[in-house]
């Protein structure tokens, strides 16, 4: 016998190879599967595939999905965390209901954050780092130009979390980009977004940069509180 301890052998591999490469891959793989169910419902609802009230089990998600039901479970609970869905016991998922008056709340508090803070940055940021941002608008306009809802989606985050990372302040970004996705679930029996809309919303996102790029304070104001419905 060596002597040698299984575990300092261990340590020692993990520091030489990195932590990463010593996970069992069947970790990763199910990390990875529970992304992309994530990823798959985030944009179920807000095609409105899931429609609110409704009410889904983790098996039938998991078949229409082709994986097993507990990756789809797990997705739930962080939808449940996001204000999306609700468990209930031995039945499933509820995809809650939104009323229009906490979709305007949700729009007020985004303005409330998230203006001031542009206003801040628009004094401070040089134009250069502003033109950086073009081909994030870019990508939002072709997923609105294609009437991609959840393309969209996800693009206007990306948008949005591009600016406010400017700051630096990494909660408010997090806060921000909560809010951001819990304001674009549709409400109940109203349809998806259609294409012009999502065209004109993309466009204020090109209008919001160059008016930052010229350093134009009014106009930016202007174009943010239009952006967010805030008059």
């Amino acid at each position: 016998m060596s002597g040698r301890d299984p575990e300092e052998d261990r340590v020692r591999e993990a520091a030489r190879v990195g932590v990463e490469a010593l996970i069992p891959a069947q970790k990763v793989l199910r990390h990875s599967v529970r992304g992309q169910v994530l990823d798959a419902l985030r944009a179920a609802l807000v095609d409105g595939e899931l429609a609110p009230g409704e009410i889904y089990s983790g098996p039938a998600l998991g078949e229409r999905y082709g994986v097993s039901a507990t990756p789809v479970r797990e997705a739930m609970q962080q939808l449940a965390l996001e204000g999306a869905v609700e468990c209930l016991p031995n039945r499933g998922f509820r995809v809650l209901s939104r009323t229009p008056r906490a979709m305007a709340e949700l729009a007020e508090v985004r303005a409330l954050l998230e203006v001031p803070v542009v206003l801040r940055l628009a004094r401070a940021v040089p134009a250069q780092a502003w033109a950086a941002l073009r081909p994030t608008a870019a990508s939002a306009a072709e997923a609105a130009e294609a009437g991609d809802p959840a393309g969209y989606a996800e693009a206007d985050r990306a948008f949005h979390r591009e600016v406010l990372s400017l700051g630096g302040n990494e909660q408010l970004v997090s806060v921000a980009q909560d809010l951001h996705r819990r304001s674009q679930w549709p409400l109940p029996g109203v349809p998806r977004a259609r294409r012009a809309e999502l065209v004109a919303d993309a466009a204020e996102h090109t209008a919001l940069l160059e008016a930052l790029i010229a350093g134009d304070l009014p106009l930016v104001e202007q174009v943010l509180r239009r952006h967010f419905g805030a008059g």
